[in-house]
């Protein structure tokens, strides 16, 4: 039989640490792991990955893997960590918006006539909405009812840089309807405030007033902050109305499904 080779009794070469990888291969790898891992830990390892956390590739790749990317956005994206921060964030701000956990989280800042109540869709006299998701309604009587909530924008992860630099859009949606057999008013006030309570920009649109026997359909306002002030601390939201004609009981405004967003 023939000689088989033997093995080389030769030294191995040492095992090639991840920080000898390429930096593409490196950036696959690390755009695995979680944003805050990346940048509380992995960014502190050493000045390689501090470097490589910091590049717009990676937050790109990152975009793609969790679905935030479209080929439209690569002219328009500069910093893509921010973008995907602001993706990840992505939230109805407002709690409670659909009555389900009664009227916990709002403040009721006019409660007058039969007061504010809560009713399930749709009501009587009234429509259902287009959105599955929506069960019940807030609904207002004959004397002023208005409520609110009050965000704190640091508390829901939105810090003051971002806010400062970014100016991400702040998109403000609401939904309001009448009974058809009653008329109403509706009003919407959204306050953008600085840490002091300055009011920096406010949407605050003409009182809508629906007449009787109207369609009684849901209808949707909606407004996008953009390129407001610096310093945004707080969104105050407030919302309500009443009925025209002032009968007993809950023949007003009837409003539900509202929401406030922070875009990228």
């Amino acid at each position: 039989a023939a000689d088989l080779p033997s093995p080389s009794r030769g030294p191995r070469p040492a095992m090639t640490s991840i920080g000898d990888l390429p930096e593409d291969v490196l950036v696959e790898l690390l755009s695995l792991l979680p944003a805050r891992e990346l940048l509380r830990t992995c960014r502190l390892v050493c000045s390689q990955w501090r470097y490589v956390v910091d590049l717009n590739t990676l937050w790109k790749r990152k975009c793609q893997r969790d679905g935030f990317y479209r080929q439209s956005y690569d002219r328009s994206i500069s910093d893509w960590k921010s973008f995907y921060m602001l993706c990840r964030m992505k939230k109805n701000l407002l709690k409670n918006p659909r009555a389900e956990e009664n009227f916990q989280h709002w403040t009721l800042d006019a409660n007058e006539g039969d007061k504010w109540k809560i009713e399930d869709l749709p009501g009587a006299h009234g429509s259902h909405m287009s959105d599955p998701r929506v069960h019940k309604y807030f609904v207002t009587s004959y004397g002023p009812c208005l409520k609110s909530q009050l965000i704190t924008l640091d508390k829901e992860g939105y810090w003051n840089q971002l806010m400062d630099e970014i100016r991400p859009e702040i998109t403000v949606k609401d939904w309001y309807a009448a009974r058809f057999d009653c008329g109403c008013r509706y009003e919407l006030t959204v306050r953008l405030l600085s840490r002091d309570w300055i009011c920096l920009e406010e949407f605050h649109p003409e009182p809508v007033v629906i007449e009787q026997w109207s369609d009684a359909k849901w209808r949707e306002i909606s407004h996008t902050f953009q390129n407001y002030p610096a310093g945004v601390h707080y969104i105050w939201f407030q919302h309500g109305g009443q009925d025209t004609q002032y009968w007993a009981g809950w023949y007003g405004v009837r409003v539900t499904n509202s929401s406030i967003t922070i875009g990228p």
